[in-house]
Formats: structure tokens, C-alpha cells, sequence
């Protein structure tokens, strides 16, 4: 007389967990991918707002720039002043448009890197002008 074969499933706890915690840790690591993937557009979308913006005030200096050359005055010592004024805002203001805020962060790398000793000063300089005005 043959037997019949019973399958019974074998489930073992061990290996439901394992698939759980795998289960869990892959939906971790999506999530985590759509959080890092949002903060990336968010960062990216200040960056061109911040450099927006900077342009903006470029244009806003030059602005500047041509009012102090029509309301000053024209001729003699303070003619000249008025020009050279107008002149530095205008520049600024070029550079500001053109460079926006990305540029100006790797303009100020560049200095760092080519005066260190110069940086470092001014920057304990600024830390003791900062610490003197915060002290109470």
C-alpha cells in the first residue's frame, strides 16, 4: 500500500524576516533616492534663482551708474570724480550680470588659491571685527 505524500510548506522564520528586511530596505533606498533626487532640483532651482537675482542687481548698478553720470556734475575735479565713480559701478555691474553668483564663488577660489596667507588675515581680521561687535 503506498502512502500518500503529504507537502506541507515549510516556512521558516528566518528566511521571512530575511525577505522583509529586504523588502524594506529596498523601498528605504527608493525613498531615499526620491528625496536626494528632490533635493537636487530644489538646489538647483536656487542656484538659477540666486544667480537670477544677481544678475538683476547687476543691471540695477548699472543703473545706478548712469544716474550718477547724469546728476553729477560734468566738468572739473568733480567731473572726474563722477566719472570714475560711474564708471567702477558700471564695471561692477557688468561683472555681477555676467558672472552671476556661480562665477563670483569661483572668482573668489581663484584669489584664495593664488594669496592663502592674504585670505587667512583677513579672514581673522573679519573673526576679531565680528567677535568685537558681538560681544555684549
Amino acid at each position: 500500500m503506498a502512502t500518500p505524500t503529504h507537502q506541507t510548506e515549510t516556512h521558516d522564520p528566518a528566511k521571512k524576516v530575511q525577505d522583509s528586511a529586504s523588502t524594506v530596505l529596498q523601498k528605504s533606498k527608493e525613498a531615499g533616492s526620491a528625496a536626494l533626487d528632490t533635493a537636487k532640483a530644489a538646489v538647483e532651482t536656487a542656484g538659477h534663482a540666486a544667480d537670477s537675482g544677481v544678475s538683476s542687481l547687476g543691471k540695477g548698478v548699472k543703473s545706478a551708474a548712469d544716474t550718477v553720470r547724469d546728476m553729477g556734475p560734468q566738468q572739473g575735479m568733480l567731473g572726474s570724480a563722477t566719472e570714475g565713480v560711474a564708471g567702477a559701478l558700471e564695471s561692477t555691474g557688468s561683472y555681477l550680470e555676467q558672472k552671476g553668483l556661480s562665477g563670483m564663488a569661483g572668482d573668489l577660489t581663484d584669489l584664495i588659491r593664488r594669496n592663502p596667507v592674504t585670505a587667512v588675515l583677513i579672514g581673522v581680521g573679519i573673526g576679531f571685527l565680528l567677535a568685537r561687535a558681538t560681544r555684549s
